[in-house]
């Protein structure tokens, strides 16, 4: 086999940080270098290739067009060489497995279905790391995400889990107290929202639910709203109010009781939940176990949900 000739490792790093920066001082800041260590492995570089890198301008430096075009391909090696440096620590400490899921995915469907994993793969510790904003995988601390969204997320293995739908939702006491016989009686009640940031189109708010109903009466503005899924339906179970909430992570409530559905109309949305990694953390044993788990989890849920709109006639 053909020995691989590469230039050195610490020069295409101090060359690919300027590159970025466009500038030798912040790109001694990250590497934790001197602004002079940066330039002489600049120059090692430029000697290595036999070709300048950089033109210095009175306005600051500019990338030469063989560094433009290298600079893709070296960004996207260091990413792969990140990733390859995880799946080692991965493989050597196989117990972790750090799943990165939002807020409400994870209160209200992931956590409450974790202890059967954790009881079929005893020897896999799984971390949740709940929040927002979209993982970046290049670091390897993130095997596995669960997203919610249209299922676009190029270079990345995907696998759908399920739909979802949206369903008015009140707790058994509220209408006890104040019945919901007809839509229109939503006049008489608080609509509680869900304002998380999910920008699907497709998935109504209130003022849009009533308005495909033809009801006029009722206020859909009004009412508080909340930025997380879960909390709108914690607020619906505490009684606040009648929440428009996904239905997905209303079910358990519904299941025990503690919501019930006073219209049984169930809307469909674009969106849905995916499993989303990097095509080499689908290598690691850990990674499949758990990826095979979700999906068969989310087949029986879809399974179940099923049953319950035929037996309702939804």
């Amino acid at each position: 086999m053909e020995r691989r000739r590469l230039p050195p490792l610490n020069a295409l790093r101090a060359f690919e940080a300027a590159a970025r920066h466009l500038n030798f001082s912040r790109a001694a800041d990250e590497l934790a270098v001197t602004p002079g260590a940066v330039s002489q492995q600049i120059q090692n570089l430029e000697d290595y290739v036999g070709a300048a890198l950089f033109k210095r301008t009175p306005k600051g430096l500019l990338l030469t067009d063989a560094a433009q075009t290298a600079l893709p391909a070296l960004r996207e090696a260091f990413d792969r060489l990140a990733e390859a440096a995880s799946m080692l620590t991965a493989a050597v400490d196989g117990r972790r497995l750090t799943v990165s899921v939002a807020p409400s995915f994870a209160a209200k469907w992931l956590v409450p279905r974790l202890g059967k994993f954790e009881e079929a793969h005893p020897h896999v510790d799984v971390w949740v790391s709940a929040g927002m904003e979209l993982v970046d995988f290049a670091s390897g601390e993130i095997d596995i995400a669960i997203r919610y969204g249209a299922g676009r997320y190029p270079g990345l293995e995907v696998a759908r889990l399920m739909q979802e739908t949206v369903i008015p939702v009140a707790a058994p006491e509220l209408l006890a107290a104040n019945p919901l016989n007809d839509i229109d009686e939503l006049a008489g009640h608080i609509l509680l929202h869900d304002g998380s940031p999910d920008a699907d189109d497709s998935c109504p708010d209130w003022t849009m639910w009533l308005a495909a109903r033809g009801i006029r009466g009722v206020d859909g503005a009004r009412g508080p709203r909340f930025n997380q899924s879960s909390l709108v339906i914690e607020a619906a179970v505490n009684g606040r109010g009648v929440a428009l909430a996904k239905r997905a992570l209303a079910q358990a409530d519904l299941d025990a009781g503690r919501l019930v559905a006073p219209f049984q109309i169930a809307t469909a949305v674009d969106f849905a939940y995916y499993v989303v990694h990097p095509k080499a953390k689908g290598r690691l044993p850990q990674v499949k176990a758990f990826v095979s788990w979700l999906t068969a989890e989310a087949q029986a849920h879809e399974a179940a949900l099923l049953t319950i709109d035929n037996g309702a006639g939804i």
